[in-house]
């Protein structure tokens, strides 16, 4: 199983971002899809998380900015980001936590996606 993300780069304040992350491999069911930030010196925190009902959570430093969505079908999930600033920078990390073939169930991160927010 492999989670890629792509999407990151370089926005000034105020613009926005579409991170996205599609899983692969073999899979049965995916739970739990979101996304995580660890930004220089810091912890890495959750950003956003989305059920496979659609139920959503997210930091309350994302709310009303941030839209996390998921398509089922393609096994991705994404993270619109708008209004950013610039202590969004950080590195993105998105997150299963899903049920391979063999019937396991495990947590999958993918490597990372860079976002950079200049003032």
């Amino acid at each position: 199983v492999q989670l890629q993300a792509s999407g990151g780069g370089l926005v000034q304040a105020g613009g926005s971002l579409r991170l996205s992350c599609a899983a692969s491999g073999s899979i049965f069911s995916i739970n739990v899809m979101g996304w995580y930030r660890q930004a220089p010196g810091k912890q890495r925190e959750l950003v956003a998380t989305i059920t496979s009902a659609g139920s959503t959570e997210y930091a309350d430093s994302v709310k009303g900015r941030f839209t996390i969505s998921r398509d089922n079908a393609k096994n991705t999930v994404y993270l619109q980001m708008n209004s950013l600033k610039p202590e969004d920078t950080a590195v993105y990390y998105c997150y299963a936590d899903l049920v391979e073939s063999s019937w396991s169930r495990a947590d999958y991160w993918g490597k990372g996606t860079q976002v950079t927010v200049s003032s």
